[in-house]
């Protein structure tokens, strides 16, 4: 039988009763506490999901000292850092949901943290588990495009900007490129491996988020609703990036990937390709002399990603394996990230820098 492992959560709010809900499917885990720091949030948390014997808390430290194996962070994004550290020098595995951290800053001490404890920093982006992402994927490192030169990327909503700590920028850090921009970036860049960036010129603007018009909260209203991005990388690699919760069209266009022996073009069915929506995948090559197309069948499923995810972290912990989508590789996303507010405040292109860690 498997070896029990013993979660914490922290926070509880809706993206806590989702990893909740996961962990309840699973024989082999028992929650032992919830944390958050209002004051009686942890304790009607528990009582509304029926959780017997669980412990709760305001002060995720005295979570800490608990017998845990591991913890979910589903705080808001200004204080995913300090609590993974904590975690972590408590001598716990976690698991933190995205975006990693609001600042490079964080997410560098977050993974030498990691290092230093040598205890597990996952990331939570649940798109990987999706199989037509894990396709793609594969697609792209097969070798069959040959020499990955230009990828673009990206994604928009028509309408689709949320509320409350979503758009507070001392809580959240930034806006749609922290809320569904790190998906869209990793969907690409874990594809070709996660390549080094090296620099940024980017823009962007919350022209839609500011008018009450449409949105119910334009006062409040501090993160910004778009973004776009061109991103050069070691190996004379340039993605061309474009995210947004709200605009006046109904696509932002397909992610293509060009080589030079093949382009990959995935057609997204909704918002855009990163979350698994995907309408079609198909290769652009040449064949005997001829322009050739070849369709990729969209796999159809009843995965529930999310879940996957979660039991992908309860079974590193249980085996000792490293973490499944490790901090050490999302940093480079998250310095992408950074780039591009940086670059946006300041006009111009940046330089990206990623110490080694």
């Amino acid at each position: 039988m498997a070896q029990t492992i013993k979660i914490g959560i922290i926070g509880s709010g809706n993206i806590a009763g989702a990893h909740l809900k996961a962990y309840r499917l699973m024989d082999d885990v028992e929650i032992v506490g919830v944390a958050d720091i209002i004051p009686g949030k942890a304790d009607e948390f528990i009582a509304r999901h029926e959780l017997e014997g669980v412990k709760a808390f305001d002060d995720h430290n005295k979570l800490l000292e608990l017998e845990l194996d591991g913890v979910s962070i589903c705080t808001p994004n200004v204080s995913h850092h300090s609590i993974s550290v904590d975690s972590l020098r408590a001598g716990k595995h976690v698991l933190v949901e995205k975006p990693m951290a609001v600042t490079m800053e964080q997410a560098i001490e977050m993974v030498q943290t990691s290092k230093q404890t040598d205890k597990m920093l996952s990331i939570a982006f649940q798109p990987r588990y999706d199989p037509n992402m894990q396709m793609i994927r594969d697609i792209v490192r097969s070798g069959q495009l040959g020499n990955v030169y230009y990828v673009q990327t990206g994604g928009g909503r028509r309408r689709g900007m949320p509320k409350g700590t979503f758009i507070s920028k001392q809580l959240a850090g930034a806006g749609a490129l922290a809320d569904i921009g790190c998906y869209s970036l990793d969907m690409v860049l874990n594809a070709l491996g996660y390549p080094k960036p090296l620099t940024v010129s980017a823009m962007t603007s919350n022209h839609f988020g500011t008018n009450p018009h449409y949105h119910p909260q334009a006062s409040a209203f501090e993160v910004e609703d778009f973004g776009m991005a061109m991103i050069r990388f070691e190996g004379d690699l340039v993605v061309n990036f474009k995210i947004g919760w709200a605009m006046h069209m109904d696509t932002l266009g397909p992610t293509l990937f060009l080589g030079t022996d093949a382009g990959l073009k995935v057609t997204p069915s909704g918002n855009g390709a990163w979350d698994g929506g995907i309408t079609s995948v198909s290769l652009f090559h040449d064949i005997l002399g001829h322009n050739t197309e070849s369709a990729f069948p969209v796999k159809q499923h009843q995965i529930n990603i999310f879940y996957e995810k979660i039991r992908d972290f309860v079974t590193a912990i249980q085996e000792g394996r490293p973490a499944p989508i490790p901090g050490s590789e999302i940093i480079r996303n998250q310095a992408i990230i950074d780039g591009i507010l940086r670059s946006s405040e300041l006009k111009r292109e940046v330089d990206i820098f990623i110490p080694e860690l």
